[in-house]
């Protein structure tokens, strides 16, 4: 038998050591790889004081909302305009911006940075906000909640309530009772006609209850549309004493006055158009 070469576990020492720096380069190459942006990346904003366009740029809001990642720049530069930091459109990974938001209706406004990061190919990847509350802003607004539409009853309100006796002048408190139908009335008014009814009890002469019912109507009418009912959607028509409630005999005056309440009333009511 052959004895070993005194050098061969050196060499092979120094094979196996060969390998492993190979090995080991490879993954340092592959680790170099640059990262797309994630959320928790903390990215670093340039000082406002540097922007090409200091006094930032008002957006629009609905133009803003269709950033998302994947984009190129040739998209962005159309749908958001030119960077405001001097950022060329190539071999550059970020962009920012300085955009401004109304804060009230008297012009005064808040200024918020956008930056987007791209990979190597120029594809957005991420977009950041500072501060980051400026996020919120491409929320949709929540819708406002739906006024209460009319019911399918008349809304019967007493005319003692809304008025003096013999009388056709709305007092403070009838007009408080006319004024919490309007958001109803508002609502109904977009597709239906609003019918308001008039009504008084049997005391009287047919003529004078008429006039006075639709002076009441005509009240509660024009109440509506001061409280922005467009007026061609209301109907007011007086109707008398017709249709009564409720019956009542022969009684003293006052006692029958009392009895006879519920048919002094104002009915409000949606009327479908005819189609």
């Amino acid at each position: 038998m052959t004895a070993p070469h005194p050098h061969e576990p050196t060499a092979l020492l120094r094979s196996l050591a060969l390998g492993l720096a190979v090995l080991l380069f490879s993954a340092c190459s592959s680790s170099a790889t640059p990262r797309a942006a994630t959320a928790a990346d903390t990215p670093e904003f340039p000082d406002p004081a540097r922007a090409s366009l200091k006094e930032g740029m008002f957006v629009d809001l609905d133009n803003l909302r269709l950033f998302a990642r994947g984009m190129s720049k040739r998209q962005l530069y159309a749908l958001l305009g030119t960077p405001h930091f001097n950022e060329g459109m190539w071999g550059v990974r970020e962009w920012n911006y300085l955009f401004n938001f109304r804060s009230n209706p008297n012009g005064d406004y808040f200024t918020c940075q956008f930056q987007v990061q791209f990979d190597s190919k120029g594809i957005a990847q991420a977009g950041y906000w500072k501060p980051q509350a400026c996020a919120a802003l491409l929320q949709p607004p929540a819708p406002a909640p739906a006024p209460a539409p009319m019911p399918a009853e008349p809304v019967r309100l007493a005319a003692d309530a809304l008025f003096g006796f013999d009388s056709a002048a709305l007092t403070p408190a009838g007009r408080q009772s006319v004024d919490a139908l309007l958001q109803q009335v508002r609502s109904a008014s977009q597709v239906q006609t609003i019918q308001v009814a008039g009504y008084t009890d049997r005391i009287g002469s047919d003529a004078y209850n008429r006039q006075l019912s639709q002076r009441r109507a005509d009240a509660v009418r024009e109440v509506l549309v001061q409280g922005g009912v467009p007026a061609t959607a209301i109907v007011a028509e007086g109707r008398g004493s017709a249709q009564p409630l409720v019956q009542c005999g022969p009684l003293a005056r006052q006692v029958l006055i009392a009895c006879l309440a519920p048919n002094r009333r104002v009915e409000v009511s949606g009327v479908a158009r005819a189609r």
